[in-house]
């Protein structure tokens, strides 16, 4: 828990005195989705470039 709370007060320090709460939330947002990617990566949930394009020829083909 003191890690997450290190992050927080990191970030609020990195930002502009008159950010709103939206900006706050938005850039907490993105530092979980990348927490959330690094980890991923960690354990192996990665996916190739070669499969990902065969997954975006799927789509674009609909």
């Amino acid at each position: 828990m003191q890690k997450i709370k290190q992050e927080v007060s990191k970030l609020l320090n990195r930002l502009p005195d008159d950010c709103s709460l939206e900006d706050i939330q938005y850039h907490l947002y993105v530092l979980q989705k990348i927490e959330h990617g690094l980890k991923d990566a960690e354990e192996g949930r990665v996916y190739t470039q070669e499969e990902i394009e065969k997954r975006m020829a799927q789509w674009l083909e609909k």
